[in-house]
């Protein structure tokens, strides 16, 4: 199979590496490239191509190995396997690169949820510290003077705004924001398709028909169309015999001709895809799920309440607690009604008077509420809970997962 390589990919990976082996006289090379965007658009993929072609060497590290129950694990292999890369330049005399896939995987911070650990901390120091000294990198309880060669880092990674601040700020690191465009679209599935007699007309066709279709898409659409034909197989051997005809059999490996490959059947097939993808995003099944928790731990909505305006508003626009049942001034649910409005969710988080001066908020246990009146019910219900806390209204942005408002609702009694 012929893969195609996008050239402003090539570009951005070859100027990169050859830099960092280059000594440029009064110039500070960023150490660390980072390649972001989106989920399935080919960023290792693409990058497992350009090494190839330029013949260099990778170590990889994989952002599931950044956790460890052992704190400063992650934070050693990191120094370890750069300096083993640094070996291999040494020794093999030729380019070679330590490779970081889903860094933001294994070193973001998401959400409050997202626990932040001594490894996640230590991670990004010995990253900043690498970048600073990138000829000088030792392991822990160990010193030696002898300079290293200068290893180019490429990470890559969905979302770079979840990680820490000082460690992708310019000088350290270079950001490279992967969107291939229609050419490279066209470019790329042809390669995926090009040993099935797929024209260059076809393959424009295929690619305007989901042009909103990651890059993965399309060979999880090429794998999808075998299904026929292995399906067929297991019918004729039996289900009961297939795990002895294929795993240590006697026989030699079942053959399967080349299954239809036609533009109609692939776009049939594509669209049976895409509604997978639609069921998924339209079940929102956990948050019937967590509406059924909710009221098994005594988190039942409030009944509808007629809403007064409030006479004397408290200083952050927002009525004050009264009863158990509380009323939602008018500010409250107009505020509630455009953060929904602008497709932004909502969460709520409470904190007591001890804990409010260290900042150290709670989720009120709720996931990311999208509607109106769940909304309102939600907070009339943990307001009457928490009773003498402080409670705030959080608006989250899905998309850039970002907070967007934190206004607090209610103080406890007497507070400014």
């Amino acid at each position: 199979m012929s893969y195609y390589i996008a050239p402003r990919f090539l570009d951005k990976l070859g100027v990169h590496i050859t830099k960092n082996f280059l000594n440029l006289p009064g110039v500070r090379v960023p150490l660390i490239l980072g390649i972001h965007g989106r989920k399935g658009e080919g960023k290792t993929f693409q990058c497992q191509l350009v090494f190839e072609k330029m013949g260099i060497e990778v170590t990889h590290i994989s952002g599931g190995e950044l956790e460890s129950p052992d704190a400063g694990d992650p934070a050693r292999l990191i120094r370890l396997r750069y300096r083993e890369t640094a070996e291999l330049i040494k020794v093999r005399g030729k380019m070679c690169v330590l490779m970081i896939n889903d860094l933001d995987a294994g070193a973001g911070r998401f959400d409050e949820g997202t626990q932040y650990t001594v490894n996640t901390q230590l991670v990004n120091a010995t990253l900043m510290n690498i970048a600073d000294n990138p000829t000088d990198v030792q392991l822990p309880g160990s010193y030696d003077s002898t300079p290293l060669h200068r290893v180019p880092i490429i990470v890559t990674g969905n979302d770079f705004s979840t990680l820490y601040a000082p460690l992708i700020r310019d000088g350290r690191m270079e950001k490279f924001y992967w969107e291939p465009d229609r050419d490279d679209r066209v470019g790329i599935v042809g390669g995926i398709f090009e040993e099935d007699g797929l024209s260059q007309r076809e393959v424009e066709q295929l690619v305007d028909t989901f042009p909103h279709q990651s890059i993965d898409f399309y060979s999880a659409l090429r794998s999808r169309i075998y299904d026929e034909q292995v399906r067929d197989f297991i019918h004729q051997v039996g289900f009961e015999r297939v795990s002895l005809r294929i795993v240590n059999s006697a026989e030699k490996p079942p053959e399967f001709k080349k299954p239809d490959f036609s533009l109609s059947h692939l776009i049939q097939a594509g669209q049976f895809i895409v509604g997978e993808q639609q069921r998924v995003e339209t079940s929102q099944l956990v948050d019937e799920y967590n509406r059924l928790n909710r009221g098994s731990k005594n988190y039942s909505p409030a009944p509808p309440v007629a809403v007064t305006p409030n006479p004397q508003p408290s200083g952050n626009g927002f009525q004050q607690k009264q009863t158990s049942s509380p009323h939602l001034s008018l500010e409250t649910q107009e505020q509630i009604r455009q953060i929904l409005g602008q497709g932004h969710r909502i969460n709520f988080e409470h904190v007591d008077e001890r804990r409010f001066r260290t900042g150290s908020w709670q989720s009120c246990g709720t996931t990311q509420i999208d509607a109106e009146w769940d909304a309102i019910s939600a907070l009339e219900a943990y307001l009457g809970e928490y009773e003498g806390e402080y409670v705030r209204l959080v608006g989250i942005d899905p998309k850039a997962r970002r907070r967007v408002v934190e206004t607090i609702i209610q103080r406890p009694n007497g507070k400014n």
